[in-house]
């Protein structure tokens, strides 16, 4: 009896200490990935702003060929959506929508359902003939002291395939017209 106490008692200790080392933990957490695209930078631009070619370049479209996408508003720019749905955990569900386009920024609002929300932007910027595109992901915790862990390790698991993204998007800016 006094082993399962004290085996209590160090589960509690346990958790608690995993709770105050959380509370220092950062709220927010942010990735970012560029690469230089030879291409100018209204044409990185155009394709990165249609959600009609997300899936051209999206790191995630070939996880699962089954996945349902659905567009609604314009195909382009501000107002422009896209949801997926797919019962492969590394796709999953959600939408995103296009909330600010300019010709140096995009940015769309993320909407995971029950993983929460985040905003994703894409920062061009001209390059002596070519454009330098950054892809970024911020995401706010609000206090989610669980979340606030799994921020430690978003940047392995996001930074990965924005890097695949930003591959996939170079190959297909930068193939020879045929």
């Amino acid at each position: 009896m006094k082993i399962l106490r004290n085996l209590l008692l160090g589960l509690v200790g346990l958790i608690v200490l995993l709770a105050g080392v959380g509370l220092f933990l950062p709220d927010t957490a942010h990735v970012e990935r560029s690469t230089r695209i030879q291409a100018a930078p209204e044409r990185v631009h155009a394709v990165i702003n249609d959600y009609a070619r997300f899936n051209e370049w999206s790191p995630w479209a070939e996880l699962d060929p089954k996945a349902v996408y659905e567009h609604s508003g314009p195909s382009a720019g501000v107002g422009a959506k896209m949801s997926w749905h797919s019962e492969d955990s590394n796709v999953g569900s959600g939408s995103q929508e296009i909330i600010e386009s300019r010709p140096d920024l995009i940015r769309t609002a993320l909407d995971f359902g029950p993983d929460g929300k985040a905003v994703a932007f894409f920062k061009l910027e001209p390059a002596e003939g070519a454009t330098q595109l950054t892809w970024g992901f911020d995401t706010q915790f609000e206090g989610n002291i669980v979340g606030r862990y799994f921020g430690l390790l978003l940047d392995g698991m996001v930074g990965a395939d924005y890097e695949k993204g930003l591959a996939k998007l170079k190959a297909l800016l930068e193939k020879p017209a045929s």
